[in-house]
């Protein structure tokens, strides 16, 4: 038994469907989410975005050490592969607050810490209000220029996600709510 890798149940003979440009393996029910596959003619056709099975050797080949390294660590395989998204730092829900404390604690006003940063008023005010989030660059200086860390740190707890199936994999169907059910 295979399971749907959208909405997590059991199947034993699944469709390839296409899905906003995700290739998946669903169970009947979800196949009208998407577009069927045609699997029969597709290894003897080869197109630009072609699914053979020399294509993906030879994807996996490049990332084998990335993807080694993390499944044989987690002890019972399961485990996740790094994507850029792991090296970025999300920003601080209370960024603005953070900006504005930090600006009134060195007592500039938000004119002077503008010159100070070589950016413009309206900017600061802007970020403090919350209406606006910072670049890279700026959140740099802010936080050299205030002593401050506008980081969120932490991230996201992988402990928080539990998979309802018995193989530990996640599926669509545990993070996603449908809008039909």
């Amino acid at each position: 038994m295979v399971q749907c890798e959208m909405c997590g149940t059991e199947t034993s003979s699944p469709n390839r469907v296409k899905i906003e440009g995700a290739k998946l393996n669903v169970c009947d029910e979800c196949t009208d989410f998407g577009t069927e596959i045609e699997t029969g003619s597709s290894s003897s056709s080869s197109t630009k975005y072609s699914t053979s099975s020399s294509d993906d050797n030879s994807s996996t080949g490049a990332g084998a050490t990335n993807t080694g390294a993390s499944t044989t660590s987690s002890g019972g395989g399961g485990g996740r592969k790094p994507d850029m998204f792991d090296d970025i730092e999300e920003l601080a829900q209370d960024y603005d607050d953070q900006i504005r404390q930090g600006r009134e604690r060195a007592g500039l006003s938000q004119e002077d810490l503008a010159k100070d940063l070589n950016e413009k008023a309206s900017l600061i005010r802007k970020l403090e209000q919350g209406e606006m989030l910072p670049t890279d660059e700026t959140q740099e200086k802010l936080e050299a220029a205030l002593e401050i860390d506008l980081s969120a740190g932490g991230g996201t707890d992988e402990s928080d996600w539990e998979s309802d199936s018995s193989t530990g994999e996640y599926t669509l169907g545990d993070v996603v709510e449908r809008k039909d059910s």
